[in-house]
């Protein structure tokens, strides 16, 4: 398949997407029991994490509620090393727990940086789930609390994940060819 100016292979099913949701929707809830409280506030950074955000949250079994953040540190297929914020976190962080939920996580320079900023918020706590996790490219220390599946360095598209703003409405996940 051809995404703008390049051939990608596919990668990974929408049907084995609906079991990583899954899996992930599993550990989430076995992790944060109702307890009558404050709802979860799930954070899903625009604007690759939109899809699994949406399937995540429906399969949770709390209550939730959902604010958008937007961090990025991309143009085209690689990281600028600069990371920019056009959608911050809200001020209803403060005393909640909070779900950040990624696309992919691979250096961890944006996600470093969200974390820095939720938690000078002062949630009650912070966990960090993504969907693809690149543990070669990754350089930083903090942890990531729920991985989909981790892979290599390849650069994929579809299931929210773009090129370019090319490839984010595919059903399944494309891995760039060569």
């Amino acid at each position: 398949m051809k995404v703008k100016d390049r051939d990608f292979d596919i990668f990974i099913s929408e049907k084995e997407l609906t079991g990583i949701v899954r899996s992930v929707a599993e550990k989430v809830n076995a992790d944060y029991e109702p307890d009558g409280g404050s709802p979860l506030l799930v954070c899903p950074v625009l604007t690759g994490a939109f899809m699994f955000a949406s399937d995540l949250v429906r399969r949770l079994t709390m209550e939730c509620e959902v604010r958008f953040v937007r961090y990025s540190s991309y143009s085209g297929m690689s990281s600028t090393g600069e990371v920019k914020c056009m959608l911050p976190f809200p001020p209803e962080v403060k005393g909640r727990d909070v779900l950040i939920v990624e696309d992919v996580v691979d250096s961890g320079l944006s996600m470093k940086k969200m974390l820095e900023e939720v938690w000078a918020l002062k949630p009650r706590s912070v966990r960090v789930c993504t969907l693809f996790y690149k543990p070669a490219a990754f350089k930083e220390d903090f942890k990531v609390d729920y991985v989909g599946r981790e892979i290599g360095n390849e650069f994929i598209v579809g299931y929210g994940l773009d090129y370019d703003e090319h490839g984010r409405g595919l059903k399944d996940v494309w891995v760039v060819r060569g």
